[in-house]
């Protein structure tokens, strides 16, 4: 008895030192809560409060009833999901999930290759200069990378038909020919995005100490060997953690490269539908608020189981390098 009152205490008193450094800590960096506020609200508003709208997805959803839509509790996600293998949710999964391997894999594979050439290379004129022509499609509105595309493969008129042509062979119609697209889609992602990824892996190579590669350039390392045994080692942490930011969006395709490149053309959407598009079609075209809800809610949660499951493979791995 005598020792349940000890522990009682001790976890009261535990509770109250908390509380004490709690409001130590607010009273010592109130400046700092204060400029946090802003980032708080906008979570709070824009990522928490639409939470409520998992509702939706267990409704049957009439525009004249709103809130007050039939409830047909897992409706929605056995439409979804009929048909098994060739249901709808599998197919925009199977979309979804592969696109973003092959964006996660091969951005990771070129965007470090770029970073490690810039950094070996000793004309740094021309090491910026390809740094800032890399990194300005980044900028570019997806609308006009559409427009481009658009003009490099349409069938009358694209920039690619007319070179054929030219040189005597038959046009190739690219829109109707779902197949071709889901190289072009990777290739323009992998293009949009080169410069922004290697520039975060340059900053990182940067910062490895130099003393390190003179010793092993003193040694007789040879420039490769330097990169096998030095560069790549010290930038697994980076890879790391934006390998987890990455899989923590593997759910989530690029909405608006898909849109703006394919927009509703439905012969090429087995090959490029995505969650995120059929979402956004079924709330603005089908109007159909509880297929796109659920669809959504089975987004998000897999994508958070995911993100956990990674998550304990690399803490089982390397404990420091786990984001939680």
């Amino acid at each position: 008895m005598s020792e349940a009152i000890i522990t009682v205490q001790t976890n009261e008193n535990a509770k109250k030192k908390t509380k004490k450094k709690l409001f130590s800590d607010f009273r010592e960096h109130k400046t700092y809560y204060f400029m946090l506020t802003p980032m708080i609200v906008f979570f709070i508003l824009f990522s928490y409060l639409p939470m409520f709208g998992v509702y939706y997805a267990f409704v049957d959803y009439d525009f004249s009833k709103g809130i007050a839509s039939k409830f047909v509790w897992f409706k929605n996600f056995e439409f979804l999901f009929q048909g098994g293998f060739d249901s709808i949710i599998w197919k925009l999964t199977k979309n979804t999930i592969l696109y973003n391997i092959a964006f996660i894999g091969l951005n990771t594979f070129f965007q470090m290759s770029v970073a490690i050439l810039l950094r070996e290379l000793t004309y740094k004129k021309f090491v910026k200069t390809s740094q800032t022509l890399m990194f300005m499609p980044y900028f570019v509105s997806m609308v006009i990378i559409s427009s481009i595309v658009y003009n490099l493969f349409n069938y009358d008129f694209g920039v690619i038909n007319s070179a054929f042509t030219a040189m005597g062979f038959e046009k190739f119609d690219f829109y109707s020919t779902p197949a071709v697209w889901p190289f072009i889609i990777v290739a323009v992602e992998i293009w949009k995005g080169l410069g922004y990824g290697s520039v975060i892996y340059l900053a990182s190579i940067m910062g490895i100490d130099e003393s390190i590669y003179e010793a092993a350039y003193v040694d007789g390392a040879s420039k490769w060997q330097r990169i096998i045994h030095i560069t790549l080692p010290l930038l697994k942490p980076t890879v790391i953690v934006l390998l987890l930011f990455s899989l923590g969006g593997i759910m989530r395709g690029q909405f608006d490269l898909f849109w703006n490149i394919i927009g509703q053309n439905g012969f090429l959407l087995n090959a490029t539908d995505i969650i995120d598009t059929y979402v956004y079609r079924s709330l603005t075209v089908n109007f159909s608020m509880g297929l796109g809800s659920a669809a959504g809610l089975f987004q998000s949660v897999f994508g958070l189981i995911v993100i956990l499951t990674v998550n304990y493979i690399v803490k089982k791995a390397d404990k420091e390098n786990a984001l939680f």
